[in-house]
């Protein structure tokens, strides 16, 4: 199935999703329910996978689609709407958040009581940059009242990077080195989501559930971009109902 509804760890009032490949009318490169409309895709294919999407999922409305450049902008609520952006938040009823990836991490964000929700795309540049950082400052709840779902990423036996990247993160936070691996040569392999985990509980979150699913191991059901480069998106979608 290409939608998957995540079941029991939200509050009441609360509604989140992902996708997968499977199903969809989307051809190769992007075999499957390609979500993004910016990779090359028949324009025709993604729209009737969005309106499946929207359908499936029971949604008033199409989702908040992003155009996302691995910064750290975030979107609150539908308007105005941000030329870019990487996360977004809102408290309005019946409005679909939606994050983007192929290897990046997905978080989903809603406070304990449901008034508040919200989405983050974080690769390696968005996490070093502080987009979740920026998201919580935007939900504007205590921290400790927040609840965080980490969804599928590029893993931690898959996730090859140079000395940079290493660098970026250790130079803010030196326990953040634990986070990484020799690889070859100069290499390092990454943990995504125990980087984003580090960063969250720095800043007082202390409920947070993990997918462990790896996308680049994964071919059958998630796209990724270091496996495939030319390839499809899926979506990470997190609602208030209304």
């Amino acid at each position: 199935m290409a939608i998957n509804a995540i079941k029991g760890f939200f509050p009441d009032g609360v509604e989140a999703f992902f996708t997968d490949r499977l199903e969809g009318v989307s051809q190769r490169p992007y075999r499957g329910f390609n979500l993004g409309d910016h990779v090359g895709d028949v324009p025709s294919r993604v729209a009737y996978n969005r309106d499946l999407l929207q359908r499936a999922c029971g949604f008033e409305r199409q989702p908040l689609w992003l155009n996302q450049v691995h910064g750290t902008a975030v979107q609150q609520d539908a308007c105005p709407v941000l030329d870019c952006a990487d996360a977004a938040v809102t408290q309005e009823l019946g409005l679909p958040l939606a994050i983007m990836t192929a290897d990046c991490l997905p978080v989903l964000f809603a406070s304990r009581d449901g008034s508040v929700v919200g989405a983050a795309h974080a690769g390696w540049r968005g996490l070093a940059g502080g987009v979740l950082e920026a998201t919580v400052e935007k939900l504007a709840v205590a921290p400790a009242t927040l609840v965080a779902w980490l969804g599928p990423c590029i893993g931690a036996e898959a996730f090859e990077v140079g000395p940079e990247v290493r660098e970026a993160f250790i130079r803010q936070h030196p326990d953040d080195g634990a986070a990484f691996k020799a690889g070859r040569g100069d290499k390092y392999l990454a943990d995504l989501q125990q980087l984003a985990a580090n960063r969250l509980q720095r800043l007082g979150l202390v409920e947070m559930a993990r997918e462990p699913a790896c996308t680049f191991d994964d071919a059958e059901h998630y796209f990724s971009y270091r496996r495939e480069t030319v390839t499809g998106r899926m979506a990470f979608m997190i609602c208030r109902k209304s």
